[in-house]
């Protein structure tokens, strides 16, 4: 399989849409979410998404085959909250190599179909490392700014776990996303360098943070160019940014990132901003007209969709980036 550095080089990459806007469209009930494996489980697990690979795992698959179908070249697995600590909501801790294990699968055979029929264009599985829903550089607590919810090392703990099945179930590559707090990502890319090293194997990583509002900055205060200097220590694919934003909003910090790095730049922006019932309205036709200004400014590598994004949304960018050459890399970059 042609490897995906060279075609960086050659063409936009296409990254997937959104898998909590697609699942919602199921309607599974707590019953549809525990399946005959969890009937009994002690705690309310509707929502808990990542749990759907083990109890609807043909919905999953469908999901991917979807995006594939519309022109995408990468699908991000199902395990974007698969952590001990954030399956701890859930008392779901010992699951997580399950869930990791059996997501990274499904994607995986879904790819190899599609790349068996279309051998020119080989399909790829990127595993999603979430945030999770603690944050290492800030205290929770108002009135305890030093108090902190997670230490670095748990984080690292929690984070080499997923690797480390995601890669045994058959992942191309690894993505640290939609980062708020640098430090959780650092503790990601280092459990991952980690686990690179016992294993003797090379993994091409992408990172993507998340401008959280008009300020231009992560939830832990850092700018675009500040971000990109915390994370450049490590080698990696791609650095670029996801959800919160709309497309065009994120446009001001892909040109900062475009204009500093060496590695290739993604973004994955969400349908636009929620409406007042935390929807989205952007059409696909909208969305596209948007990152239209990416490609012809030259701006990124890899192009998909965050939340509210949906098949068509990406069939849109996906016939959209086709026009385009993608984002000049040095030579001797990552």
């Amino acid at each position: 399989m042609k490897n995906i550095r060279e075609i960086l080089k050659e063409r936009i990459l296409v990254l997937d849409g959104a898998m909590g806007t697609m699942l919602q469209r199921y309607k599974f009930t707590e019953e549809d979410f525990r399946g005959e494996r969890f009937k009994d489980w002690k705690s309310p697990v509707q929502g808990n998404n990542d749990l759907l690979s083990l109890t609807q795992p043909e919905a999953i698959a469908e999901v991917h085959r979807k995006y594939f179908a519309a022109g995408a070249d990468i699908v991000e697995t199902n395990t974007f909250s698969s952590t001990t600590i954030a399956m701890a909501d859930y008392g779901m801790e010992e699951l997580v190599y399950d869930l990791n294990f059996e997501s990274a699968r499904i994607a995986k055979e879904v790819a190899d179909e599609f790349t068996a029929k279309e051998p020119n264009k080989p399909r790829f599985v990127v595993g999603s490392l979430g945030p999770t829903n603690k944050t290492a550089s800030m205290s929770p607590d108002v009135n305890h700014p030093g108090y902190r919810a997670v230490s670095f090392d748990e984080l690292r703990i929690a984070y080499k776990q997923q690797v480390e099945a995601l890669l045994d179930g058959g992942v191309d590559m690894l993505m640290v996303e939609t980062i708020f707090d640098t430090l959780n990502a650092k503790a990601a890319l280092f459990a991952i360098e980690e686990v690179k090293e016992e294993r003797n194997i090379d993994v091409p990583i992408m990172v993507s943070g998340t401008i959280t509002d008009a300020s231009g900055r992560t939830l832990s205060g850092q700018t675009a160019e500040a971000f990109l200097i915390s994370v450049s220590h490590i080698p990696i694919l791609s650095v670029g940014f996801n959800c919160a934003l709309g497309a065009d909003q994120l446009v001001p910090h892909l040109e900062v990132l475009s204009t500093k790095t060496e590695h290739a730049v993604s973004a994955h922006p969400n349908a636009g901003l929620p409406n007042a019932f935390g929807e989205y309205d952007e059409t696909p036709e909208q969305m596209a007209a948007q990152i239209k200004e990416y490609v012809e400014k030259g701006l990124v590598n890899i192009v998909g969709g965050c939340c509210g994004t949906t098949p068509e949304h990406i069939k849109e960018i996906a016939d959209l980036v086709k026009k385009y050459n993608p984002r000049s890399l040095p030579v001797t970059g990552q």
